[in-house]
């Protein structure tokens, strides 16, 4: 046997090996659906029916807030509401509509601590927000405060930025953005009220001050509901000097859906 059959034999064999173990984890470890828990035939994917149960945010949409359009008013046309309130980041994007199905998605990837979720939420994140991503600088998750943090075990926008990175090939930094005070839960208030609770918790860390100016960063959040979160991190970063910031998030609440975070 000559060394070219010897190493091609030897590759054979490690496939085989690999396929062998990767068959032993999933005994011991069945594919699951992310959503819903039923099994599947492969790891990180979804069931038929929780895949058909999401509400991708596809065009047409809003080139500024992101929000879905519900039929085509043409090229370039901004929402009213983004005409009416300009927002302080350039764009957003979100790969779904927050509604029951993703929510329950979200959840169990955020509090349940499903982290072989994040390679496929970060691939549907890199996807849905390509454009964004396609001259960025920089890429940086939404931060926990050191307690909430603490209490969790893991920041669910740090480890979907993460995938993000490796992904598109944007660097990342993952504490580009402090939260210098803790803030109220978001969930149950209103608009105004989560502007309120998150004006002035963010800022740059000092460490990056000179990186940032002129940069153009994507900001990476679980679920953006009203934007408070995202536009306190956007105001940050310009009052730092980043020529421009972008928003990308997983699910968002689409205005007129009724869904409630």
């Amino acid at each position: 046997m000559g060394p070219g059959e010897i190493i091609e034999s030897a590759q054979g064999w490690g496939r085989t090996a690999i396929g062998f173990a990767a068959r032993l984890c999933d005994l011991a470890l069945p594919p699951l659906c992310l959503s819903c828990g039923a099994g599947v035939e492969a790891h990180g994917v979804l069931c038929g029916p929780c895949w058909r149960a999401i509400e991708f945010i596809e065009e047409p949409l809003c080139p500024v807030s992101g929000v879905p359009f519900p039929y085509d008013p043409g090229e370039g046309i901004v929402s009213a509401a983004a005409l009416a309130a300009p927002p302080p980041y350039a764009s957003a994007r979100a790969v779904m509509r927050y509604n029951d199905q993703s929510a329950r998605l979200v959840h169990r990837f955020k509090y349940a601590d499903r982290m072989e979720a994040a390679p496929a939420l970060g691939r549907w994140m890199a996807r849905a927000g390509a454009a964004l991503l396609q001259d960025a600088d920089f890429i940086a998750p939404v931060p926990l405060h050191r307690g909430r943090l603490f209490l969790r075990r893991f920041n669910q926008s740090a480890e979907l930025a993460r995938q993000i990175s490796r992904i598109s090939g944007v660097r990342l930094l993952p504490d580009l953005v402090e939260r210098v005070r803790a803030t109220r839960p978001q969930v149950g208030l209103s608009g105004s009220a989560r502007r309120r609770n998150v004006a002035g918790a963010f800022r740059l860390r000092e460490a990056y001050g000179a990186l940032v100016a002129g940069r153009t960063i994507v900001i990476v959040d679980d679920v953006m509901t009203t934007g408070a979160t995202v536009e306190a991190c956007a105001r940050a970063l310009t009052a730092a000097g980043a020529r421009e910031v972008r928003a990308l998030c997983l699910a968002r609440v689409v205005p007129g859906d009724g869904a409630t975070i």
